[in-house]
């Protein structure tokens, strides 16, 4: 079963129905030998479990689960960025659990960012939230409060690309545009794809007289260029925007304002649960509990961890 798992960028030279391309080729960009590595292995681990309801089901759930991008939540730091795909996926797996701290207007620390991370990936590292919070508010300020915009747009720049263009001796000093260019086409040359649409960087370069490393890199976590290539999240205009799970909410507030007596509260309980499990990303085929893959629908059940 082969699913496309590639950033946009590369998929227009990796059609498999496109004969030019060679199997091998192929098989490396989409990144389905690393799936398919990762099925098995999850298989082998909880065989318990998935035996009971077949092979040929577990594989088409794994897969399943894999092109609807669900199936990175609460997997391990080194899964999650093991991939274009996976990375794009995480970014907005994150990007929906939480959109709502942008719609209220709250900022947060590092540490909060941190702690909101590590509910979906238990050991996601302290240093790509200090990364991507060095680009929203630079060294001395790294104590500061960030919109939820501004910092998942910076940390999409920095966790999505694997090698990122940072010059780690020009901090705040300002250098021409020419001089920086020169670096960056030296690093893509080097780095070939992990890096952002060279096009991008030079429109960046083209648009000032001076360039500091931090406004060039918040100029590329705000470029909608890249955000479009890489693909996980809206445009800034639609950042706040996302109707399924605004209808989700507006039928929980529904619910409870239609309910003020004495269930009320079980109501909202009720229809909470209802919503995460509708809005929310699918758990990871190996999270679910055994009596969900014996029952296989015929009993309800009840996760304490979406209370």
């Amino acid at each position: 079963m082969f699913i496309s798992t590639s950033s946009p960028e590369s998929m227009s030279r990796m059609n498999r129905f496109n004969s030019t391309v060679p199997d091998d080729e192929y098989l490396a960009d989409s990144n389905v030998l690393f799936y398919l590595s990762d099925a098995v292995t999850q298989l082998l681990e909880h065989k318990e479990e998935y035996t009971q309801f077949g092979v040929i089901r577990y594989f088409a759930e794994y897969f399943s689960s894999v092109k609807n991008s669900n199936h990175v939540l609460f997997r391990e730091y080194n899964y999650i960025r093991a991939t274009p795909h996976n990375r794009a996926s995480f970014i907005r797996v994150f990007w929906r659990c939480y959109r709502q701290i942008g719609k209220s207007g709250d900022s947060l620390s590092v540490l909060e960012y941190r702690s909101l991370l590590h509910l979906l990936c238990p050991d996601f590292p302290l240093a790509m939230v200090q990364s991507a919070a060095r680009i929203v508010l630079m060294d001395d300020a790294i104590d500061s409060l960030m919109s939820f915009s501004d910092f998942l747009y910076a940390l999409q720049l920095q966790f999505y690309y694997p090698v990122r263009v940072q010059i780690s001796d020009m901090k705040i000093i300002t250098v021409e545009p020419s001089t920086l260019a020169q670096c960056v086409d030296a690093l893509c040359d080097r780095f070939k794809r992990s890096h952002p649409p060279r096009s991008c960087m030079r429109e960046v370069l083209e648009q000032t007289n001076k360039v500091s490393h931090y406004s060039f890199l918040m100029s590329l976590a705000k470029h909608e260029t890249i955000n479009q290539t890489i693909g996980a999240l809206p445009s800034m205009a639609e950042f706040l925007i996302d109707p399924e799970m605004d209808q989700e909410l507006d039928k929980l507030i529904a619910q409870i304002s239609v309910s003020p007596g004495s269930n009320s509260s079980g109501s909202a309980v009720g229809g909470l649960k209802e919503v995460q499990r509708r809005a929310s990303p699918r758990r990871n085929i190996h999270h679910r509990r055994k009596m969900e893959v014996e029952s296989d629908g015929s009993t309800e059940e009840t996760d304490s961890s979406e209370n």
